[in-house]
């Protein structure tokens, strides 16, 4: 992963190695799902792809490398869907997360039909917050406690972006959609 720019492309069955291989990156994965095994990964990418799932998926891929997803869980009746990401520890630190979340954002809320999207993060991790501003998602508010991670009571902020709210500004990644 030099520097070549990523491009987003639907996630693959195939892809369950190298996301075996995100999970193992960092022990902070752990909240993103349990895959600590190839059966685990291809489980996990199975959920994520097979026909009539109410996810989109979207591989975040650096010189053919899967080094992030950025994912819609839809909720179809009320036109609305959960979002949420990550990415290997790796690529981290590059902006891709934030060019590639802004990107699906605009998509799910256009092409993909959408209303509004959700989003919540734990508030020791600052980075996904600015993920989500960068996207143009705004703070709705924090939940209390919600999280127990390590044996201690997390607070979530919350975030929404709607259809009608003004697009943010970035520079969009390609999308693949095959």
């Amino acid at each position: 992963m030099s520097g070549a720019s990523p491009v987003l492309r639907r996630l693959r069955p195939g892809d369950a190695p190298a996301v075996l291989s995100a999970f193992r990156s960092n022990p902070d994965m752990a909240r993103q799902g349990d895959v600590s095994t190839p059966a685990d990964a291809e489980c996990y990418v199975n959920r994520l792809t097979e026909a009539g799932a109410p996810h989109e998926a979207w591989a975040i891929v650096a010189e053919d490398e899967l080094v992030g997803l950025v994912c819609v869980s839809v909720d179809g009746m009320n036109l609305n869907g959960w979002f949420w990401y990550w990415m290997t520890d790796a690529a981290r630190g590059r902006g891709w997360m934030s060019a590639a979340a802004a990107t699906v954002a605009t998509w799910a809320l256009s092409e993909g039909g959408l209303e509004r999207l959700e989003l919540g993060h734990r508030v020791n991790n600052p980075a996904s917050g600015a993920v989500a501003r960068h996207a143009g998602f705004v703070k709705e508010g924090t939940e209390r406690a919600k999280f127990l991670v390590d044996g201690q009571r997390i607070d979530v902020d919350t975030y929404g972006r709607l259809r009608s709210d003004p697009s943010p500004s970035f520079d969009p990644i390609p999308m693949i959609d095959h």
